[in-house]
This record gives C-alpha cells, structure tokens and sequence, in this order.
C-alpha cells in the first residue's frame, strides 16, 4: 500500500509537471546561462541546474513520464501479445501448440539485452507513429512477452481437468469458447502480478537504451539520458547523477513492492 501511495503521487507529479508550468517552473530543454550553469539545489532549482544551465527537477519530471509511459505501454504490449500466444497454443493443441512454445523458447534464450539494442538500431531514424517512445516499447516489448505466453499457456493447461471446463466441453461448448470464456479469466491473477513485475524491468531497459545512446531523440530528457550526463560531471556536479538515479530506483522499488502485494492477495494459498 505504502508502494501505491508514492506511485500516485509520482503519478500526479509527473503529469501535472509535463502540462502545469507552475509545477514544472521551467521548461525542460530551456538553457539558462544568465543564472550561470551547474547551481546546486535549492529554492529556485529543487533539483539544481545542469552544466547547460537547465533545470534539473524539470527534466527528471519529464523523464520520469517517459519511464512511466513506457513500462505502462510495454506492459499492455506483452499482455497482447502474451495472452494471444499463450492462448493460442492452448487453443491449437499438438503441433502448432509445439510450434509456439518452441519459437517462444527461441526468443526466451536470446539475451534479451542484445536485442532491444539490435532491434533499436535497425529501426533507429525510421517514421513511425508514436515516435522514439514507440520504437522503444515495440523493441522491448518483441521479447518481454514469452513470460506471459508460458505462464497463460501453463494455465490454461492446469485448469483443463477442472469441472467446470468439463462441464462446459460436455454442453458443447466450442474449444475457442472453453479456452477464452472459462479458461483465461481464470488465469488474470498470476498473469496480473507477471505484468506487475514486468513494469520495472521495462523502465530499466528503457534507462539502460538511453543510458547508451539509444533512448529518446534531444531535447527530450529520459531518465538514462540524465544519468549518463550526470556521470560525465559527476565529481563537478552529484546532483545531477543522484536525482535521476534515484527516480529509477524508486520506480522499480514501488511496481516491485506492488507486485508482491498483489501475488499476495491473489492467491491466498501462498499465505
């Protein structure tokens, strides 16, 4: 609940800060020589400035919504993608259940790493709708689905034998209908807590892309992005490593602790 409570206000924070002026003060990308660069924190810069005299609470807010906005949308991505394949094996039977599971097996052993990274390049510079932040969910999102297609497929699998699917296969319900009807609901809560976990790992990735040279295109400032600027100035100036360090850390500890609440409170035979 306490992980809750500090996602909801990170939650208003960053949106009100991307859209109020009065909660972000200053425009992310504006430079600002006339107060010289490099100011520590204080009332005029929560977060202090940057070596190019930009405000660095400003940019963490908007850093912080490009985190959010990306784990919230590789979250749906794998669901999509996840309960469809997982799904459909379960659905299909035999060979083309076999042939699923091992292209997800394929994908599950690739370092998952490498291929965002490969994925990225290939589709870096190209015109799509949603931009940089699209390219970045669909790279992540093309191998963070297997853990929900096995665990759906898992699922359905244990739950084949129950009575009620029985009963429904005995009143001639069609195998789609048993499979996506009767089956998949019963199979949310464990695929709830996956996202759940699912969410952090998706930021990380994200921080780790931009942290490179992958993430979202100047002027807009991703978490990694000002980790990376603020390593390089990092003996000149530690508040511009410390503050968007800890906005990752704090994101990941809270969907983390989110998750272990809710496997708690969907499955009551764990307590």
């Amino acid at each position: 609940m306490a992980a809750l409570v500090v996602l909801a206000v990170i939650f208003v924070l960053t949106i009100l800060g991307n859209y109020v002026d009065f909660v972000q003060r200053f425009p992310p990308a504006e430079q600002n020589y006339q107060e010289g660069t490099k100011n520590p924190p204080s009332w005029d810069h929560f977060f202090g400035s940057d070596n190019l005299g930009r405000d660095t609470w400003a940019r963490v807010l908007e850093g912080t919504w490009i985190s959010l906005r990306v784990g919230l949308g590789v979250a749906v991505a794998i669901l999509i993608i996840g309960v469809l394949v997982g799904g459909a094996a379960a659905l299909v039977g035999g060979l083309g259940d076999s042939i699923l599971m091992r292209i997800t097996d394929l994908t599950y052993a690739f370092p998952d790493l490498l291929f965002i990274i490969l994925l990225r390049a290939v589709l870096y510079g190209r015109d799509i709708p949603g931009g940089d932040i699209s390219l970045i969910i669909f790279a992540i999102a093309s191998v963070g689905w297997t853990t929900i297609a096995r665990l759906v497929r898992g699922q359905m699998l244990s739950l084949s034998q129950r009575d009620y699917v029985v009963a429904a296969k005995t009143l001639g319900a069609t195998r789609s209908r048993v499979v996506f009807v009767h089956m998949l609901p019963n199979t949310l809560g464990p695929v709830i807590v996956a996202i759940t976990f699912a969410i952090p790992l998706a930021i990380f990735a994200e921080a780790v892309l931009a942290f490179i040279g992958f993430g979202v295109e100047p002027p807009h400032a991703s978490l990694g992005v000002l980790v990376a600027d603020g390593y390089r100035q990092i003996i000149e100036t530690k508040w511009m490593l410390i503050f968007p360090a800890t906005a990752i850390a704090l994101l990941m500890l809270c969907f983390t602790f989110l998750g272990d609440g809710l496997r708690d409170a969907l499955d009551p035979r764990g307590h």
